[in-house]
């Protein structure tokens, strides 16, 4: 690479393990350029001092698992640029594989600016990150024991979930804290039913007729502890997140909006019970949940995936990129192998895959257009399409502070149909024909 002009000539490359890192810098800076540092907190400290000693002003590192995030946020503290490389792309000769030579690789690479670092928004929203991470897996472990405690009903064949559509709703946790509490009477336990529940009350107390064992029934009462274990963890990580939202600065902006009309849609069992809608839009300036297909929760993992500062992406096919949305472009000998997607692990991407599916039903321009796709690619190739479109519309609110405006599955209905009588138009002209609409006859 001696050809090659140097872009970073202070830069050094550093090979994170668990428990050693190797840190490479420029030869012509100590006598030894290679040095292996613990990783312990004073090890950590001593290798950013030794950087700072030897002029380094960016590194490039190379990291799996979570073992980067201590020595990134150390380095990032003392003003050194840090980029976390992807692994897959700084692969070294094969056959010579090690610590050492990586580094030195890393180095080299950085030097001569071959290498992109990763993404990683600023770091008041990777603390609020952390914090709706940590939620999410929350509820992921409180939804196992929703699975045990209905496999324990089924096992004493009490098809609850046959009758009710949530076991985790207002009746049936009435039922089920009566059953753990001793109750066995199907008629009293039909009787917690609530009014918005559309089965019969002789249907649930049927429903409710099986075989009380009591090794189901102590399964069922731990599971049932150990889920209010969860919803405790949860409401106190929501008043956390209250607060920690409440800290960010608001952007000068008038009053939200009213939320948009989902129809009778239920509200999500695991929705904060602080007005989560507010604190997004006063922190962005903009009320995502305007757009089909968005509620809070949505625009929450996208916040706090992506951050605040559009300027991050430089345009929205940055953004689509990014997120593995846009199409691929794997071109060999001029002719295109494949324009499938990349396969990539993204919250963000995932999330709008999500708010994709939940277009089907709705009376909105891009409802129409779901479902236009739906018919023609089958619902994978349109929930890709959908999460792309969604993904460029959320781009263009994110960068330039404007309000969505809905025209409407009639507006997209009316365009396609234009489209699709141009396109008639040109064809009949082209064998030399001439489209003439047929007139309607009176009876």
């Amino acid at each position: 690479m001696s050809n090659f002009t140097q872009i970073n000539p202070n830069a050094a490359g550093i090979d994170i393990g668990s428990g050693e890192h190797w840190v490479c810098v420029p030869p012509d800076r100590t006598p030894q350029n290679v040095r292996k540092f613990g990783c312990f907190t004073p090890d950590l400290i001593e290798m950013a001092s030794w950087l700072l000693e030897c002029r380094v002003d960016t590194i490039a590192m190379e990291s799996t698992g979570v073992y980067w995030i201590p020595a990134f946020q150390i380095l990032e503290e003392r003003g050194i640029e840090v980029k976390l490389v992807n692994a897959h792309h700084v692969k070294t000769v094969p056959g010579r594989k090690s610590d050492v030579l990586d580094c030195q690789w890393l180095q080299q690479l950085h030097t001569y600016g071959l290498l992109s670092g990763s993404f990683r928004p600023d770091d008041q929203i990777c603390v609020l990150r952390s914090y709706i991470r940590h939620r999410d897996n929350l509820i992921k472990s409180s939804s196992v024991h929703i699975l045990r405690m209905q496999k324990a009903l089924i096992q004493m064949n009490l098809q609850l979930h046959k009758v009710i559509s949530d076991i985790t709703g207002v009746t049936g946790m009435a039922i089920i804290r009566a059953i753990v509490a001793g109750e066995r009477n199907p008629q009293v336990l039909a009787s917690f039913k609530n009014s918005r529940i559309k089965s019969s009350t002789a249907d649930i107390a049927k429903a409710l007729t099986g075989d009380y064992r009591v090794e189901q029934i102590f399964v069922l009462k731990q599971e049932l502890q150990l889920y209010d274990i969860y919803q405790a963890q949860i409401a106190s990580c929501d008043v956390e997140l209250d607060r920690y939202l409440a800290s960010f600065a608001g952007q000068e902006n008038n009053p939200p909006p009213d939320p948009p009309k989902r129809g009778n849609r239920k509200p999500r069992g695991h929705e904060p019970n602080f007005n989560l809608r507010n604190h997004l839009y006063r922190i962005s300036g903009v009320d995502f949940t305007q757009i089909p297909g968005f509620d809070a929760l949505t625009v929450q993992t996208l916040l706090s995936e992506v951050g605040l500062d559009a300027t991050r992406f430089p345009t929205v096919k940055h953004f689509c990129s990014w997120l593995g949305l846009c199409p691929g472009s794997r071109i060999t000998g001029g002719k295109v192998k494949s324009s499938h997607t990349r396969q990539v692990v993204n919250r963000a991407a995932n999330a709008f895959r999500l708010a994709a599916q939940s277009l089907s039903r709705s009376q909105s321009a891009l409802g129409a257009f779901y479902r236009r796709l739906r018919a023609r690619l089958g619902a994978p190739g349109a929930n890709t399409a959908a999460a792309h479109k969604l993904a460029r519309i959320f781009y263009h609110l994110w960068s330039t502070k404007t309000a969505y405006a809905d025209a409407g599955a009639d507006y997209y209905e009316q365009k396609y149909r234009q489209r699709i009588v141009s396109k008639l138009e040109k064809t009949a002209e082209s064998f030399g024909f001439e489209l003439v609409a047929k007139t309607p006859q009176l009876d």
